[in-house]
């Protein structure tokens, strides 16, 4: 399959004017926590640093809650933490797909949580596919994945090409 565009058709002002300051700031500080040799985790905690974020929120699956923790202790010596599981509310699944049963997730109940405790930030680990799109949706702050779900490879999505 090629390419959708043709280097040639690109004009680069119809793109740079798709950025706002905000999206600018971001993309800087991004760029700042780009260090050789460090890993996901410590870029996360150095860009919420340098954006001058007091408030994190976590979002995770109750499957991860051992990583979500472990996240949690590694910056609440630098941040105020806001940890929010998936099952919170403990809503009915049958209540919102009906013939399920259980207890459903809740990510738009997590965004809510996360925006009324006043996050400036949000970590979403491991939230199902689906529920992480609606939690990103609602989330009021500036949200980044750090794990995504993946049952099959110890939620290790490269792996997955290896089977491809």
């Amino acid at each position: 399959m090629d390419l959708i565009w043709k280097e040639k058709d690109l004009k680069l002002e119809s793109y740079i004017n798709k950025y706002n300051k905000n999206d600018l700031k971001i993309m800087e500080l991004a760029l700042a926590c780009r260090i050789a040799g460090s890993n996901r985790i410590e870029q996360i905690k150095r860009f919420a640093l340098k954006a001058g974020y007091k408030k994190i929120g976590i979002a995770h699956c109750v499957s991860l809650t051992k990583f979500a923790k472990q996240l949690e202790d590694y910056l609440i010596d630098s941040f105020e933490i806001v940890r929010i599981d998936c099952k919170c509310g403990k809503i009915p699944s049958s209540t919102l797909v009906e013939g399920s049963r259980g207890i459903s997730c809740n990510p738009a109940g997590q965004a809510k949580i996360l925006a009324d405790s006043n996050t400036e930030f949000n970590i979403s680990i491991g939230l199902c596919l689906g529920h992480d799109i609606i939690f990103n949706n609602k989330s009021k702050a500036p949200t980044t994945t750090l794990i995504v779900k993946d049952r099959t490879n110890n939620h290790n999505v490269v792996e997955a090409f290896n089977a491809l």
